[in-house]
């Protein structure tokens, strides 16, 4: 009976280091605030993550502000990720939109009906947050080579510093050589693949950086373009009548108040995070290639089979199929 205890806690052990090993490795990179489908897609994350699928190393702003930060440490702890860290851009002021209502800050100060604050977060003035550039390197120091995907659906800026950084306490490395070694992948949102004139948001806002990454990243690269996201629309009527399971919900909460007229909106992020960790047969892939960024922050595609680039384009069915996921996906209590 000994015997037999001490072989199923071996079997146990194994089956463990198994699932761990199985486990994909992520960082995720955001502009959070300068659109609501950031939040739709963390919620993705967070979900993948606590039900062991992916290990969601870090969470990365790209962008500036007092808020995003402060909206994602209140994220971590209403979806039981407390310990994620958080990482914030030091590298170049990427401002929050001024045309639209800051969710980050909306829901950041909402009160219940008593007067208190809703979500639970850190006290204002005790947030210490992380360097996003030494964050990733101290990560990246410890992973196991090939082992991290990063994904990013923001600007570029903190990307581009890491390819920059130099060798410190964390590894020996620069930030290209380290980024070879430990990254199997990038998976970006960005660029418009169809129409070579078109500024998408996330490349114009911050031209250089995004110009060196896909001039210098040393790992291959998948990019899910503008136009796939576009005509992908989450519906709003989802948002309206799928969450009957919770009086309160930040997402929820984050969507009304970015979209006041309840508008089904475009998942461009969305379909980053499900590239990269749950595709199915869900996206078709270009041939190898290379993606160049113009001065002006246009984008343009030429095949190449020596080539690290990729973008991903999708069916009519396929579409159909990926928003079935989506909503599948997020309308599920955590």
């Amino acid at each position: 009976m000994r015997q037999r205890f001490f072989t199923l806690l071996a079997i146990l052990a194994v089956s463990f280091q198994c699932a761990l090993a199985q486990r994909l490795n992520v960082i995720f990179e955001t502009d959070m605030g300068n659109d609501v489908d950031d939040a739709l897609a963390i919620d993705m994350l967070y979900k993948y993550h606590r039900s062991k699928k992916i290990d969601l190393m870090a969470i990365m702003l790209n962008k500036e502000g007092q808020y995003p930060p402060r909206f994602i440490d209140l994220l971590n702890r209403w979806y039981g990720c407390k310990r994620i860290p958080i990482g914030v851009t030091t590298r170049k002021k990427n401002s929050t939109m001024s045309h639209v209502q800051n969710f980050t800050e909306v829901v950041c100060k909402m009160k219940d009906e008593k007067g208190r604050t809703l979500y639970k977060q850190l006290p204002e003035g005790s947030e210490n947050w992380q360097d996003a550039v030494m964050l990733h390197r101290k990560l990246l120091a410890k992973a196991e080579d090939n082992s991290v995907t990063i994904i990013s659906v923001g600007f570029s800026n903190n990307l581009s510093a890491l390819l920059e950084s130099q060798p410190d306490g964390f590894s020996p490395l620069s930030g290209k050589d380290l980024v070879a070694k430990k990254v199997d992948r990038l998976v970006v949102m960005a660029g418009h693949m169809e129409n070579p004139n078109y500024r998408e948001f996330n490349v114009h806002h911050d031209v250089p950086a995004c110009q060196k990454v896909y001039n210098e990243w040393p790992t291959p690269i998948y990019t899910s373009p503008f136009e796939l996201g576009e005509h992908i629309l989450y519906p709003a009527r989802s948002i309206s009548e799928d969450f009957g399971w919770t009086k309160h919900h930040p997402i929820v909460d984050a969507y009304k108040c970015y979209l006041p007229n309840m508008e089904d909106r475009p998942t461009w992020d969305l379909t980053a995070v499900l590239y990269a960790i749950d595709p199915g047969q869900m996206f078709s892939l270009s041939p190898a290639g290379h993606i160049h960024v113009s001065d002006l922050g246009c984008t343009t595609f030429k095949a190449d089979a020596t080539g690290n680039h990729y973008y991903l384009y999708t069916s009519p069915e396929q579409k159909k199929q990926i928003l079935d996921y989506f909503v599948n996906m997020i309308t599920k209590k955590p």
